[in-house]
């Protein structure tokens, strides 16, 4: 088979990894791809949003299966252009990807289907969100109605940073279009999971649970991020919290968008807070979340190409898989500042060193310069590793780290530590 990733992250690096494990792969293109995916891919130099040549070039080269990876391009419609010209790719359509595009349709949808999340309200005028704080009881969570990479969302704590965030997402328009609309919602405390599961429009195939870490500071203090690091399984995992969350959320989710003319074929990302109620909402994601998806692949034992495909073909049922029942983490390397203003192009040394202690490093942000690699991101590099516990598996990824360097270097040394 010949596969096409599209997407350039530690996410995508993760995916081209675990792929070029699959005895039925002979070839690897990623689309545009990363330094690290080298020595397992061919980069092509198309970007993830330029869907017509995207399709061009898996027509051309007869791909087998594409895998899209981020976001934007199912927002656009890319699974709709390949379908159309009969190239199976594994991601929803542009319809059903409005479960993570469109948060007001997201919470509208929950509400219509009974699927737990916290209460809310939709503006689409700056002054009527505003006013609606001169009444509102705090802690509130304001979030841009469309994608923002994991930044659109403000915990506000008191009614100044409320009114504060509105005027960042409406007024100064920081996320341009996506922030057009806002959602503001009831704040939901308690422990926050990650419950991934892939789906072939009525079928769903749950994959390890994880749990990830937004904030950019120790202590789960600072503004949200796209993630700081991931363990997985997620601690709070029980059996019967597995049932309840695929019987009062997954499964109607499903169901629900197939009713609605919406059938979800892909990843199916269901970011839940579980409270002293029950498991709860916070949003949808249509695709692999990150760095969430690293420490779930690092997990499986078993072909994900089938997995994918077998959602592709509306054929989940003949799939199974098997995982390690160890404990698996990451740690995201970034750039001082993210996820605001950073600098790039510091030299990275010390990888070869920090993968010979067993650990593997996807690469996020990275790139080749004239004198090696360079940071080229606000996430650049994520360091995973398992064990058969947590802290054995968190020892070894800081353990790595220790190894690697380049100017300006964060991260945090709480991931599998703090439990939020």
């Amino acid at each position: 088979m010949k596969i096409l990733i599209i997407g350039s992250g530690g996410r995508e690096h993760a995916l081209v990894w675990k792929i070029s494990q699959s005895k039925r792969v002979t070839r690897i293109f990623a689309a545009p791809g990363n330094p690290g995916m080298m020595p397992l891919a061919e980069r092509i130099d198309i970007k993830p949003t330029s869907i017509i040549e995207l399709a061009d070039f898996a027509q051309a080269e007869k791909i087998d299966l594409t895998v899209v990876g981020p976001e934007q391009p199912l927002a656009l419609g890319i699974v709709d252009e390949f379908n159309s010209r009969n190239l199976k790719i594994f991601g929803p359509t542009q319809k059903a990807a409005m479960i993570e595009t469109s948060k007001s349709f997201a919470k509208e949808f929950m509400r219509k289907n009974n699927i737990p999340t916290s209460e809310f309200k939709v503006f689409v005028s700056a002054a009527e969100a505003l006013d609606h704080f001169s009444r509102a009881q705090f802690p509130l969570v304001v979030k841009a109605d469309g994608l923002a990479a994991g930044k659109g969302v403000y915990i506000c704590r008191k009614k100044e940073e409320a009114v504060a965030a509105i005027h960042e997402i409406m007024l100064e328009g920081k996320f341009g279009k996506s922030g057009e609309r806002v959602v503001v919602e009831d704040f939901l405390s308690g422990q926050e999971m990650s419950f991934m599961c892939v789906c072939d429009g009525r079928r769903i195939f749950p994959l390890a649970t994880s749990m990830d870490y937004k904030k950019a500071l120790e202590g789960d203090k600072g503004p949200n991020t796209g993630g700081m690091g991931a363990i997985s399984p997620a601690p709070q995992l029980s059996r019967e919290l597995f049932n309840q969350i695929m019987k009062s959320i997954i499964q109607p989710t499903v169901a629900g968008l197939k009713f609605e003319n919406k059938e979800f074929k892909g990843l199916l990302y269901a970011g839940l807070m579980i409270t002293r109620d029950g498991p709860q909402v916070l949003e949808f994601n249509a695709r692999f979340g990150d760095p969430e998806s690293q420490v779930v692949l690092m997990r499986l034992k078993s072909d994900l190409v089938d997995i994918l495909e077998g959602a592709a073909d509306e054929n989940l049922f003949e799939v199974a898989a098997d995982w390690d029942e160890g404990v698996a983490g990451c740690v995201v390397l970034a750039a001082k500042g993210y996820p605001q203003k950073y600098s790039s192009g510091h030299s990275i040394r010390g990888l070869e060193r920090a993968k010979s202690l067993g650990v593997e490093v996807f690469h996020a942000g990275t790139e080749l310069a004239a004198d090696g690699l360079v940071t080229a991101g606000g996430r650049v590099l994520n360091v995973c590793a398992t064990g058969p516990s947590l802290k054995e598996a968190m020892a070894k990824v800081y353990d790595g780290i220790s190894f690697i360097t380049f100017d300006e270097m964060i991260f945090r040394r709480d991931i599998g530590w703090s439990r939020k």
